[in-house]
């Protein structure tokens, strides 16, 4: 593919023929439809077509991905790449979503499509990136080297703003890094955004001032208007907050750009009903591609769940989306903080670090596993941490536990 061209991976399944369903949809996405038109003249091929530039054969599935009554198998499986020309795109999100990806699960005579893959050229580099990313993240937590220890107010919802403002105290107390808001708490009438705030941020300025500790707390300030958004933003702002929880397939495109121009915090995603997107193997989109557009609009944080994760979510998924956020797109400046998250507590601490690259770039979200340690949050804090010691130095957790009684601790809970 040329620098002028932007390259979409497709897992096409179908009863037919792959290699003319991949004409087809090179075909309807671009300049062409269901029959020869007078006006798609080779110029306007030339400038504006699509084309099939790879086939790589899967193999045949004997049932369909997608039910299909008057089909029979076998069903074929291919990853075809095509190619589409930057000048019938262009660097606008929307017209690549609706161009590239919008439409190609209405083609007729697929049993399966999924988006692999998106491949960008440089002219996509105009888009902001992350503000912050990791190299920002470890600045506003004062965390130099190892995993950014993390964890989020629990109950998820229901406690009262100054009974929020009790959690996060003794969560700093604890010696944690960042916490959250959990992506569910925006601006519920039991506990505003502006009372969680008013509630919030005299208990981490206390601590800054004992410690010298500045704790990085992220309100969930999501609104589907992105004026509401951003006078949440705003809010944040003003108190000397420095983080936000945002959740992105809510906001949107339109909003995350709108919020990314503006914004003077650290841009925390939560992903929820990605799933919606990528849950049957057959359908929808790969973590891979679902990312970069994320991450080009601006996120500076992206959970991504993890090892023996609390959700469906295979450890096989986790440790490829993890490598997908550890890509350059362009630069590597363009790199989100990847965030460990879904029932962590340092059990997976020695698997996460050997299965993604023995590296410390990330965040370690710990929940119920600081909340609910036998000993408290503080040695929940201390027995992630310990855990974390021992994947550095390439011990098993078990060794490890013998001289540290908060690991020992958690292991014989949870372990």
């Amino acid at each position: 593919m040329s620098n002028d061209e932007i390259g979409v991976t497709y897992r096409l399944e179908t009863s037919g023929d792959i290699a003319a369903l991949a004409a087809k949809i090179a075909a309807d996405q671009s300049t062409g439809t269901f029959t020869e038109l007078p006006g798609e003249t080779e110029e306007v091929q030339a400038r504006c077509a699509a084309r099939v530039v790879a086939i790589s054969d899967l193999p045949d599935a004997a049932v369909p991905s997608i039910p299909d009554p008057d089909g029979t198998g076998p069903y074929h499986r291919a990853d075809v790449v095509i190619a589409y020309p930057l000048e019938a795109v262009g660097t606008d999100i929307a017209a690549l979503m609706t161009i590239t990806i919008g439409g190609v699960y209405a083609v007729r005579g697929l049993s399966g499509i999924r988006v692999m893959d998106i491949e960008l050229p440089d002219a996509w580099s105009c888009h902001p990136g992350p503000q912050f990313g990791i190299p920002g993240s470890r600045r506003l937590t004062g965390v130099e080297s190892g995993p950014i220890l993390a964890s989020i107010i629990k109950p998820s919802l229901g406690l009262l703003p100054s009974e929020t403002a009790a959690v996060v105290r003794q969560l700093c107390e604890a010696g944690v890094d960042f916490i959250k808001d959990d992506e569910k708490l925006m601006n519920p009438g039991y506990s505003s955004l502006a009372d969680r705030v008013a509630a919030i941020m005299p208990v981490i300025k206390d601590h800054e001032q004992k410690t010298g500790k500045k704790v990085m707390y992220a309100f969930g300030i999501s609104s589907a208007d992105p004026d509401t958004m951003m006078r949440n933003h705003d809010l944040v702002v003003e108190a000397g907050g420095n983080a936000a929880v945002l959740n992105i397939n809510s906001i949107g495109y339109g909003g995350m750009s709108f919020l990314r121009k503006r914004s003077k915090l650290c841009l925390h995603a939560h992903r929820n009903g990605w799933d919606i997107l990528t849950r049957h193997p057959g359908l929808g989109m790969e973590f891979r591609a679902y990312q970069k557009i994320w991450r080009l609009l601006g996120v500076d944080q992206f959970q991504i769940n993890g090892i023996r994760a609390k959700y469906w979510e295979p450890d096989e998924s986790f440790v490829r989306s993890f490598h997908d956020l550890a890509a350059p797109i362009f630069t590597e400046t363009d790199r989100a903080l990847p965030v460990v998250c879904s029932g962590q507590w340092g059990g997976q601490a020695v698997e996460t670090y050997r299965r993604t690259g023995r590296t410390l770039d990330l965040m370690y979200l710990g929940g119920g596993g600081i909340h609910g340690h036998p000993m408290g949050a503080a040695a929940g804090v201390r027995a992630i941490r310990q855990a974390w010691n021992a994947a550095e130095l390439d011990v098993e957790l078990d060794d490890h536990a013998k001289k540290h009684p908060e690991l020992a601790a958690a292991l014989a809970k949870w372990g």
